[in-house]
């Protein structure tokens, strides 16, 4: 089956943004009062936000409501996307994939106003069809449903599309959705049905030309 699209992931995969939303968490708690400066900057890598509220409850005033929280941290990380670095050869493979006219789309667990800020800073949202973001489902990552969405948005079937994955949250997702899965980075990869590992991004381009 040739492989006509790719669905990457965002944190982690387009973008390096674990330092970033770990400033926006402690910039954002500041705003209450609340310290966590003792926080180790890898604290809550790759955790769903959902669960750093229920992580953190202990330490928020009573009067603090959840949606004001985020939003205060989504404010600060809009707002400094400009220190966000891409991953390696990141930018450079979706353009490359753009001009050879492969339809690519971005599906994400973060909230739409993360994603467009890390399509913004990367200066490429006008490589993608479209981009799911949490706010588009109702069931996240390892949930199949972003996936699944993008194919639906895509019209191809998902054995056509292949999905390029930092974390085994991901992959699964991408898995149970139908999807070929390339797992990028040092992951456990063997735990789920993997079709390609890959250490350097342009190595998508070469999965795809293999068109399995």
């Amino acid at each position: 089956m040739t492989l006509q699209a790719v669905a990457w992931d965002v944190d982690g995969t387009l973008v390096d943004s674990e330092p970033l939303h770990h400033r926006a968490l402690v910039a954002g708690c500041r705003q209450w009062g609340i310290d966590l400066s003792d926080l180790p900057d890898q604290a809550f890598r790759g955790i769903h936000m959902k669960d750093v509220w229920l992580a953190l409850l202990n330490r928020f005033p009573r009067t603090l409501r959840e949606q004001d929280w985020l939003e205060a941290i989504n404010d600060h990380y809009a707002a400094h996307r400009a220190e966000l670095q891409a991953m390696p050869q990141a930018v450079e493979t979706v353009r490359a994939l753009a001009n050879l006219g492969v339809a690519q789309v971005c599906v994400s667990n973060s909230a739409r106003r993360i994603v467009d800020a890390n399509l913004d800073a990367l200066g490429i949202a006008g490589c993608m069809a479209f981009s799911i973001s949490l706010d588009d489902v109702r069931e996240g990552k390892p949930s199949p449903e972003p996936y699944q969405q993008a194919c639906r948005r895509l019209a191809m079937v998902p054995s056509k599309v292949l999905a390029v994955e930092d974390s085994l949250t991901g992959a699964k997702s991408a898995w149970a959705a139908g999807l070929v899965v390339a797992g990028y980075g040092p992951d456990d990869w063997n735990r789920y049905e993997v079709r390609h590992v890959v250490t350097d991004l342009t190595q998508i381009i070469d999965c795809l030309s293999r068109g399995r």
